[in-house]
């Protein structure tokens, strides 16, 4: 096929169209600004655009599809021409369920853990061999490309979302996919990280199920009081049904061991998010017919390739890790892991806020409280990120320390504040985390946990 991208130079558009130049496909692309790694990728595999742009000319009827990004506008010149001479344009979701149609297809889904869950899931069947296509939402560690498409394997595990499929369909990615297994992490709407109402959110989870093959399966959390309810809602699916709760476990001198019988199971990985995911992703597992001890044994050296609780470093007894803050649980489930894992051991929280987000007093709100857990809670709010001058962080000082309510604050809003707090802080017997915000442009952990360790 002769092949079109519109907006080439995303995450997931520039590794799909590499993999499909690789399988001979004729693959061109545009894009309006492209940056690392994207750029690097694409100038190595030869794709990358020679002028940024959109160059309605590229459009000919010899191509047979384009794929359009979420980068693109609806007014796009290229998208525009594409539509005049009646060329199929697809969303790479749809693009995808149509190049898998004879595969088993795995979706994973759900609020949070769709990522760690799907590289739980990739980390065993690799280590056992087994091949497979795949599409997932961030470079994982062991893996080349966040795209494999072939011809030939008969399984392709999905990574799925609630988010527009592209900027002409607005039905949600992983309604695209129709799963023959589905699996769904759990379910919680914040109104701060979304513009869907809460309603209207449930229910994309709700058609999301209605979408997997007639006898195809439904992996679901049961521990997830809102998905329960959902799953409920869609009692009339002609589909197998599969909940998973949290395994049991323990933890002894700060190894976290999973209990199966009589046997205990040491991980690399701790926290209760974690072990939800791993049970998720046996059951997935499972069902592609892998044995229960396979997956043991392959999972015991599995270690977070995408910033949940992962390690950074550790000094005379003292461990720093760091973590995306998504939302107020996220932020005091990882503060309860590392205290649980740790728990003759102090604790220091620093957690990055966007200072756009700050100002809004209903997203501050969602934190009140939430850093109870830690013995010293920081909040930095990166003044040098504010492009508008008229914005005075200062002003944030009181209601972020009037949220949180904890005994032990700090309030920062410089990098090198950050640095002199934790260089100043007596570290023996604390350990560090850091809470990132998933927009941050400032963060050099490693840099940090060395300033943390020097006084002690």
């Amino acid at each position: 096929m002769r092949i079109h991208f519109i907006a080439i130079g995303g995450a997931v558009m520039h590794n799909l169209a590499i993999s499909l130049a690789e399988q001979g496909h004729q693959v061109s692309g545009s894009d309006d600004q492209i940056v690392e790694p994207s750029k690097s990728r694409l100038k190595k595999a030869g794709l990358l655009p020679a002028k940024l742009g959109w160059f309605p000319e590229k459009i000919t009827d010899e191509i047979d599809a384009v794929i359009l990004g979420m980068h693109a506008e609806v007014d796009n010149a290229e998208l525009i021409r594409a539509q005049e001479l009646h060329i199929k344009i697809y969303s790479f979701p749809e693009f995808i369920y149509e190049q898998s149609i004879n595969k088993t297809r795995v979706v994973v889904a759900g609020t949070y853990g769709k990522t760690t869950i799907m590289s739980m899931i990739m980390h065993v069947l690799k280590k056992l061999g087994r091949d497979f296509d795949y599409l997932v939402g961030a470079q994982l560690e062991g893996f080349d490309s966040q795209v494999k498409l072939t011809a030939h394997n008969k399984i392709i595990l999905l990574e799925g979302d609630e988010y527009y499929a592209s900027p002409i369909d607005h039905q949600s990615k992983f309604h695209l996919f129709h799963p023959n297994i589905a699996l769904i992490s759990g379910v919680d709407w914040n109104a701060s990280r979304t513009d869907i109402g809460r309603d209207d959110y449930f229910e994309q989870f709700e058609r999301f199920i209605d979408t997997i093959v007639k006898k195809g399966t439904l992996i679901y959390n049961k521990d997830n009081e809102y998905l329960r309810e959902i799953v409920e809602e869609t009692s009339d699916c002609k589909i197998n049904r599969h909940g998973y709760r949290l395994p049991e476990y323990s933890i002894n001198k700060g190894v976290t061991y999973l209990h199966l019988g009589d046997e205990r199971i040491p991980l690399q990985v701790f926290g209760k998010l974690n072990l939800s995911n791993i049970a998720g992703a046996y059951t997935v597992c499972e069902w592609l017919g892998v044995k229960r001890m396979d997956f043991y044994n392959a999972i015991r050296d599995f270690k977070s390739s995408i910033r949940y609780l992962e390690f950074v470093a550790s000094d005379h007894g003292r461990v720093v890790y760091q973590d995306f803050n998504y939302s107020s649980y996220k932020l005091q489930t990882s503060i309860h892991a590392v205290k649980e894992q740790f728990p003759d051991q102090g604790l220091v929280t620093i957690i990055e806020l966007n200072p756009y987000e700050s100002l809004d007093r209903s997203f501050l709100n969602q934190y009140r409280a939430s850093m109870d857990e830690s013995d010293y809670a920081v909040v930095f709010v990166n003044k040098d990120a504010i492009k508008d001058k008229n914005i005075l962080i200062s002003n944030l000082e009181a209601e972020i320390t009037e949220v949180f309510n904890h005994k032990n604050f700090t309030f920062l809003k410089d990098v090198i504040s950050l640095e002199q707090y934790l260089e100043g802080f007596k570290s023996l017997e604390f350990n560090l985390l850091f809470m990132i915000s998933p927009n941050h442009n400032f963060v050099n952990v490693v840099g940090f946990a060395d300033k943390f360790f020097k006084n002690y």
